[in-house]
């Protein structure tokens, strides 16, 4: 089931859903779309200079980077698509703010089922069993 957009962009809480080894499964289209923009490195740091520090303009973001002006702004661009990047405009400066709801929902949906307390316990014995044979 596909619905409506919201400004441009699918909703993050639409979904559809099908049958899958009879099993009823959910998709989340908005999902693909993060794990693109989060599949690159540049954009990645990009989400880390914000989290770091909110509310920066374009050229506050290309600072220190081996980037050009507009390789930032097409990475920005698919930030913005996927959710993990909201802009605001002040005066003639356009400030980008990390939204970390999609990362969240990708924890819910896919950190969460794998258990976080039993995969710290089966780390923590590997790291145990590793400094012993050391």
């Amino acid at each position: 089931m596909h619905g409506a957009c919201w400004n441009g962009r699918r909703s993050p809480s639409l979904y559809f859903r099908a049958l899958t080894c009879n099993r009823l499964v959910a998709y989340y289209p908005a999902m693909d779309e993060v794990f693109k923009a989060l599949a690159d490195a540049s954009r990645r740091s990009l989400l880390d200079r914000l989290h770091a520090r909110n509310g920066q303009t374009l050229n506050e973001l290309c600072e220190g980077l081996a980037m050009t002006r507009q390789a930032v702004t097409k990475h920005l661009v698919i930030l913005e698509e996927a959710n993990l990047v909201t802009t605001i405009r002040q005066g003639r400066e356009k400030l980008h703010y990390l939204n970390p709801v999609p990362i969240h929902q990708i924890g819910e949906r896919w950190i969460k089922k794998f258990e976080r307390g039993k995969l710290a316990a089966l780390s923590e014995l590997k790291r145990q069993l590793e400094k012993r044979d050391e």
